[in-house]
């Protein structure tokens, strides 16, 4: 909703200091943002003399204010353009600014003392005068009274720090908007190093050596009473704890409640406020001395391996279903054997599941889809029983609106590939406590696994420990020496997810078998399922519907093993490809196919052969993998060349040679299906003898043991190397897993 005062507001900074900071003129809507405070800090910046103007409200803007005007109010304010700023960030606030006239009156003191008592500080500055600090405080979006969900207690423990050490060189008024955060815990680690004496300019906010052997020394029991006791009691609020009183005294209440969060955080349960327990309330890696049970790691468990694992005390061993890389990390993903070694050895696993993440790109609903199937399918191959949970990694600092926008339709996806896959595994999460926390209360995963090494992460900074964290990974180290030497990342384990201590024989790689019509329904409500998922419905206008491209692909079966069988790939890239471009015709490829052939046939006659747009009835996609008579000669004759199939190689550029391999791929599903598989071939080739812009480096050609980068690339590659191109193999992902689910059934 518009408030009629930010419009003024606006106004004034659009009229005032049009073409002065650096920035475009504010859109006049009366809403208060980032944006509007931005321009307030440029307007009060271009008041106090500075001359380069930035959003930020620094160090330089701080001083200066502190040299010029280091209290604010009637008697002080330099012009009414100054009084205005301040009364144009009270109405942004929320406060009544007394009208923007220029007039410091006893209402904006008043508002001014408000909002400081608001904060905390108004015993600490003077009322009715703004301090430095405070102006800060005042140009940022940061809200002084409890908003949404927020709770009064953590609200009163913001208030305490700003009230405490607002002073202090390097503390900032930090929000009192009952919501704990980054800067609210960065506070308290302040406020912490102060009361161990730290000097202004060494307290840094960071849990450094010299904070962790100052809290060593200041444990709090029962009976205690000290600053330290209200630092601790405070500490346990942010964290969420229920029932902590915030005070100085440690009493009952508190020692309950210490009791309750040691026990959480699978802690000794000794009821004092231990340096573990400071530790663990502080940052999420809490102390890092603390031997975990579980581990996980990117490197094979062999018997030595397995001997040092023991030794130190661990049961429940991390491993990886897959490795999308073919050249890291070889033994990232669970090696033949493996498994066996660790039942042998008494030791218990529990599979993660990890691509290419690395960013909020990676995460979507078709990737999400994809990544449960193939992670069923990988487990299935090694031998992990059902009921087994699997964890899905979000291995990067994902922003509160990146795992709306990207997490949560990412693990949906999950959740319905694994419905998909019959719902044999359980899904958890691996990541930050914030993804953590909202994918399973968004009912997408039943346990976590928690990236807490990583404090630094917005999504674990100011969050507290899930309450279904299963596995806390605290910190990287080496253990055991010679062949025994394993660098892992020693985890805190809850009890929640104890892994698995046997497993089936593991699959054995073969090659494809014909399709089992008995099969085919459950196919047919998979493929409908996903397609329906990302906007295909079973009847959308398009030529053929679903069932029906899916019908046609089956009914090629012949086709596709044969042709899988000979050059030792896997069916689904023929499979998924054709459905996928079959999916895809319409009115538009009839009519340019009708094009083609009247061209090819005489019906365009000579002379209107050079026409503009003419050339492009000289070939189209068509058939059931919607391919280019051009490209089918490019693809055989790459065939050809490597000694895969006998025969002459065609002439790309030959109208002849073009119509007669695209009249087949349009009239022969057989041969249309094989084209497929040595277009597939061709495009791991690196497309030689296509254009400059079509040829791409070489990879590994087609094989049973493909990586799922390598899939991905060779089913973007048969598309080409524009957009559409990368975002559709993304959503081919999914169905290439369908098609391999019920073909590895086959086998």
């Amino acid at each position: 909703m518009a408030d009629a005062m930010v419009m003024r507001a606006q106004q004034f900074i659009n009229e005032t200091y049009a073409g002065k900071l650096g920035i475009p003129a504010l859109e006049v809507d009366g809403k208060t943002s980032w944006t509007v405070m931005y321009a307030l800090t440029r307007a009060l910046q271009y008041e106090l003399g500075i001359t380069s103007l930035s959003d930020s409200f620094g160090p330089t803007t701080l001083s200066t204010l502190q040299s010029k005007y280091p209290k604010v109010n009637a008697s002080t304010t330099p012009s009414t353009k100054f009084t205005k700023i301040v009364q144009s960030g009270l109405y942004c606030k929320g406060y009544n600014g007394g009208g923007i006239d220029g007039v410091f009156s006893s209402t904006v003191a008043g508002s001014i003392t408000e909002l400081m008592t608001d904060m905390g500080v108004a015993g600490v500055f003077e009322a009715g005068s703004l301090a430095p600090k405070v102006f800060k405080g005042l140009l940022t979006m940061d809200a002084y009274v409890v908003t949404g969900d927020g709770g009064a207690d953590i609200r009163t423990v913001q208030q305490y720090l700003n009230a405490n050490y607002v002073k202090r060189q390097d503390y900032f008024v930090i929000p009192c908007d009952g919501h704990h955060s980054r800067t609210v815990a960065k506070s308290m680690l302040l406020a912490v190093q102060y009361e161990l004496g730290m000097a202004d300019g060494v307290a840094n906010g960071n849990f450094g050596p010299g904070t962790q052997s100052g809290l060593k020394q200041h444990p709090v029991s029962s009976g205690e009473t000290s600053t330290w006791v209200r630092l601790f009691s405070g500490a346990m609020i942010l964290n969420q704890r229920p029932n902590v009183p915030f005070s100085s005294s440690f009493g009952t209440a508190l020692g309950s409640a210490v009791n309750s969060f040691q026990s959480f955080a699978k802690l000794p349960v000794t009821g004092k406020g231990d340096y573990s327990t400071w530790a663990s309330l502080l940052v999420s890696y809490g102390d890092q001395d603390r031997q975990g049970q579980a581990c996980d790691g990117v490197t094979k468990i062999t018997q030595a391996r397995a001997n040092t694992l023991k030794a130190a005390g661990y049961k429940y061993i991390g491993r990886y279903l897959t490795n999308p890389s073919t050249t890291d990390l070889p033994e990232k993903a669970i090696q033949i054997g493996e498994l066996q070694t660790l039942a042998d050895n008494g030791l218990r696993c529990f599979p993660i599941y990890q691509t290419f993440g690395r960013d909020a790109s990676g995460f979507n609903y078709a990737a999400g889809n994809a990544a449960a199937i193939a992670a069923a399918n990988a487990a299935d191959d090694h031998g992990f029983k059902d009921g087994t949970r699997i964890y899905f990694a979000v291995d990067f600092d994902a922003y509160d609106y990146e795992v709306t926008d990207n997490v949560l339709p990412h693990f949906k996806g999950i959740v319905d590939g694994m419905a998909i896959a019959g719902n044999r595994y359980k899904i958890g999460v691996y990541g930050p406590r914030n993804v953590c926390i909202r994918v399973s209360e968004a009912g997408h995963a039943t346990a976590s696994f928690v990236s807490d090494m990583s404090s630094g992460f917005s999504g674990n900074y100011g969050y507290p420990l899930p309450p279904n964290w299963a596995f806390d990974q605290i910190v990287t180290k080496t253990i055991g020496s010679g062949d025994g030497s394993i660098n892992i990342d020693n985890n805190i384990a809850s009890g929640l997810d104890t892994g698995q201590g046997s497993f089936n024989p593991p699959v054995a790689s073969m090659p494809d078998s014909l399709f089992n019509q008995a099969y085919y329904p459950g196919l047919l409500a998979d493929v409908r399922s996903y397609m329906q998922s990302i906007g295909f419905a079973e009847d959308d206008g398009k030529i053929y519907t679903t069932g029906q491209c899916l019908e046609t692909i089956i009914a090629g079966d012949v086709a596709v093993t044969n042709t899988a069988r000979a050059y030792g790939m896997r069916k689904a890239l023929i499979q998924t490809t054709a459905f996928w471009e079959f999916r895809h015709y319409g009115n538009e490829d009839l009519i340019k196919d009708a094009g083609v052939w009247l061209y090819h046939n005489g019906y365009v006659p000579d002379w209107a052969k050079d026409f503009p747009k003419v050339d492009a009835f000289r070939d189209s996609s068509t058939g059931v993998g919607q391919m280019f008579g051009r490209a089918g000669v490019l693809c055989w004759n790459n065939s050809i060349r490597s000694g895969l199939v006998t025969g002459t190689p065609k002439d790309p550029d030959k109208d002849s040679d073009i119509f007669s391999v695209w009249d087949k791929l349009r009239t022969d599903n057989d041969f249309a299906l094989t084209s497929v598989g040595h277009a597939h071939i061709w495009g791991a080739d690196g497309k030689p003898g296509g254009t400059a812009a079509e040829q791409e480096t070489g990879i590994r050609r087609p094989s049973l043991d493909y990586k799922e980068s390598e899939i991905y690339e060779v089913l973007r590659r048969y598309q080409g190397y524009e957009e559409p191109a990368f975002t559709d193999a993304r959503k081919r992902m999914p169905l290439y897993y369908i098609f391999e689910k019920y073909n590895r059934m086959m086998r």
